[in-house]
């Protein structure tokens, strides 16, 4: 039975190669994991788990697509999001810089320099999760297309298409964190290889900033 899935293959083969494309939710997972361990990785990755169901929620309910049909308002969320992302490059870059200078004199850690929200992961996770307007359309665009209009229950339809995203999502977030964690062994012994990895996150996440700003709704 398929529950009003249209094509389950093609859903799961799509959602797995969307999950593994690199993205800010990601990336920044891997780098709280790498930076502060295991556990605050985990943080961060239900902060994105969080702000996914309710993306998925708002799609579900046609909500998000308020976005599609209020340009305003996607110029608000777009910028917001960019402005967000630009922030944490920032302090990422400037904790490269300061990590750099104390070098292994001071214990050779990441974690030893301060970053923007480094103590908070959930909420910044849930915050760039959320601040996505095109990872709202894409839900909306992306749901839709696996949906049955004839099916009798299309709440249970969008529940399995969410849990079969979440499960990926968090299989993939789970390899990243224990990743990051085994990398954070190595950025003990050295700071400055800790330090130009913190900066080319926090270019990274320029990039991203960059990219979401020229976002549009085509």
């Amino acid at each position: 039975m398929s529950y009003g899935i249209t094509d389950p293959l093609t859903f799961l083969l799509g959602t797995i190669f969307i999950v593994l494309l690199p993205g800010p939710n990601s990336l920044y997972v891997m780098s709280v994991a790498s930076r502060h361990g295991i556990a605050a990785g985990y943080r961060g990755a239900f902060g994105i788990f969080v702000g996914d169901t309710v993306l998925m929620l708002l799609s579900a309910t046609g909500m998000a697509s308020l976005l599609h049909t209020t340009p305003a308002l996607f110029m608000v969320v777009k910028y917001a999001g960019a402005g967000y992302l630009a922030w944490l490059g920032i302090g990422l870059l400037r904790a490269a810089i300061a990590g750099w200078r104390q070098r292994a004199a001071q214990s050779g850690s990441m974690a030893a320099t301060p970053v923007p929200d480094a103590a908070r992961p959930f909420r910044t996770a849930l915050l760039i999760s959320l601040l996505n307007p095109k990872a709202i359309l894409f839900f909306v665009s992306f749901f839709v297309q696996f949906v049955d209009p004839g099916y009798a229950w299309p709440a249970l339809t969008f529940l399995i298409l969410g849990v079969i995203v979440q499960v990926c999502s968090i299989a993939y977030l789970s390899a990243l964190i224990f990743g990051g964690a085994r990398l954070a062994e190595l950025f003990r012994r050295r700071q400055r290889l800790a330090a130009a990895a913190t900066g080319s996150v926090g270019g990274l996440f320029i990039g991203f900033s960059a990219k979401l700003a020229n976002a549009t709704l085509g």
